[in-house]
């Protein structure tokens, strides 16, 4: 089994600033990617760019900025894994050890498999397999 990449994913209002300033800014390396989301390799951690409203959307929740803190925070984490099968076990863990389900593992219509819970804090975790790409570390 490939080890787990973790992976933080901010949900940006202007995806196309967002990735100016990370890139050029900040420096980080942007790995190649579609237009409507931007990837960052942090050296064992992920950062990925990507709509506010689409990451509810994804997460299956509403975009309720203005409610403060009990609204989507626009970040989630996530858990990279090399199987559709390791997904629904990692999900299956967490839902055990006390996560809530938000969106049930399905597939996704990038042609990935994906889902997602709230730890007991309320963060959001999506656990995802991507047969494109692998994010880990090289074999």
């Amino acid at each position: 089994m490939k080890p787990r990449i973790s992976m933080i994913t901010l949900g940006v209002s202007d995806l196309e600033r967002a990735r100016v300033f990370y890139r050029d800014g900040l420096g980080l390396p942007e790995f190649p990617s579609s237009g409507d989301i931007a990837f960052f390799d942090l050296t064992g951690t992920w950062l990925g760019l990507y709509g506010r409203k689409a990451l509810a959307q994804d997460a299956a929740v509403d975009d309720d900025a203005d409610k403060g803190d009990t609204g989507f925070p626009g970040v989630t984490l996530a858990h990279n894994l090399a199987s559709r099968g390791e997904v629904d076990a990692l999900y299956a863990e967490a839902l055990a050890a006390g996560a809530t389900a938000t969106k049930r593992p399905a597939p996704t219509s990038w042609g990935g498999y994906s889902g997602y819970f709230q730890d007991p804090e309320g963060h959001f975790w999506e656990v995802a397999h991507n047969p494109h790409f692998w994010i880990g570390p090289p074999d």
